[in-house]
C-alpha cells in the first residue's frame, strides 16, 4: 500500500470518527442541554490537547493566544460549536452533514473575496453549483424547511471564516496551541450558554459520561488521524475522502434516528459533493509545479 492509499484510507477513518461523534452528540443532546456539552466536552478536549501541547516539543505558549486571528479564530470556533450542536439537536443529522460537506466552497469563495486570490470560471460554476445543492436540501419556505438548517448554515459560515483566518496566522503559531485553545473557546460558549440562556445543568449518569468520553474520543481519533493522512498524502488524493463523512452520517442518521432523507436531501447533497470535489481537485491542479 502506498502513502495515497494509506492517507486515503485514514482520512476515511477519521470521517467515519466525526460522523460518530456528531451521533454520540446528538443522542447526548436529548439528556443534556447544549451548554453543559460544549462545557464538559471542550474543557476536557482542551485539557488533554494542552497537556501533549506541553510534553511534546511545541511547548505551550500562552502568550500566542492573544494574537488577533487567534482571537478571531476562537470566536468562529464559539460560534459554530454552538450553532452545529444545537443544529445536531433539532434537525437530522443527515442534513446538518449535508449542509457541512459546502465548507470547501465557501473556503474558494472567501479565497477569491477576501484573500485576492485568483478563481477561474470553472471553480465560479462549481460554487454556484454547490449553493443551489445547499439550496435544494435547505428549501427555504417550503414545508421541508427546517429552522436548524439556518444554524447549520451559521456553523460552516464560521467554519470557513476561521479556515480564511487560519491561513493568515505566523508559522511561528502551533497547530497544537491552536486545538487547544479552540477547545476552551468551545467550553467558554457552553459556559456563556449556561448563563445566558439559563439553560439546565445535569449530572450525567453512567451511560451520558461514557457518551460522552466516546464522544471526545472519537473526535480526537479523527483529528489526529486527518493530521496525519494530509501529511503523508497528496491533497489531492485524499481530498474526496472527506466526503465519506456524509456517507457515514446519512447511514447513522437511517439505523439510528430513523431518519428518511427525501429526493431533494440526497440530490443536494450529491450536488455539493460534486461541486465541492470538482473544486478540490481543480485547486489541486493548479497547484501541481508544471512538468
Amino acid at each position: 500500500m502506498n502513502q495515497n492509499a494509506r492517507a486515503a484510507a485514514l482520512m476515511t477513518l477519521s470521517m467515519a470518527g466525526f460522523a460518530c461523534e456528531d451521533a454520540l452528540l446528538k443522542l447526548l443532546s436529548q439528556h443534556v442541554s447544549v451548554g453543559q456539552l460544549l462545557l464538559m466536552i471542550g474543557a476536557l478536549g482542551m485539557v488533554i490537547f494542552g497537556a501533549w501541547v506541553a510534553l511534546g516539543p511545541e511547548g505551550l505558549r500562552p502568550r500566542e493566544l492573544l494574537h488577533r486571528g487567534v482571537l478571531l479564530r476562537n470566536l468562529m470556533e464559539a460560534v459554530c460549536a454552538i450553532c452545529f450542536l444545537t443544529a445536531l439537536s433539532m434537525g437530522d443529522l443527515s442534513i446538518a452533514s449535508a449542509i457541512l460537506q459546502a465548507l470547501p466552497l465557501l473556503m474558494t469563495l472567501g479565497a477569491a473575496l477576501f484573500l485576492a486570490e485568483p478563481v477561474g470560471w470553472r471553480r465560479w460554476l462549481s460554487i454556484i453549483a454547490g449553493f443551489i445543492g445547499v439550496l435544494m436540501i435547505v428549501r427555504p419556505g417550503t414545508d421541508a424547511f427546517q429552522p436548524a438548517s439556518v444554524l447549520a448554515l451559521v456553523a460552516v459560515l464560521c467554519l470557513a471564516v476561521r479556515d480564511l483566518v487560519t491561513r493568515r496566522l505566523p508559522p511561528a503559531i502551533g497547530s497544537g496551541m491552536l486545538t487547544a485553545s479552540a477547545f476552551g473557546a468551545m467550553s467558554l460558549a457552553g459556559a456563556v450558554l449556561l448563563v445566558f440562556d439559563r439553560q439546565s445543568i445535569t449530572v450525567p449518569g453512567p451511560t451520558q459520561a461514557a457518551m460522552m468520553a466516546a464522544a471526545l474520543g472519537f473526535g480526537l481519533a479523527g483529528y489526529i488521524a486527518m493530521v496525519v493522512a494530509t501529511r503523508i498524502g497528496e491533497i489531492g488524493a485524499i481530498a474526496p475522502f472527506r466526503y465519506s463523512r456524509l456517507v457515514f452520517a446519512l447511514f447513522l442518521g437511517v439505523v439510528v434516528f430513523a431518519e428518511r432523507p427525501d429526493f431533494w436531501t440526497l440530490a443536494g447533497a450529491a450536488v455539493i459533493a460534486v461541486a465541492g470535489l470538482y473544486t478540490m481537485w481543480r485547486e489541486a491542479r493548479l497547484r501541481r509545479p508544471p512538468r
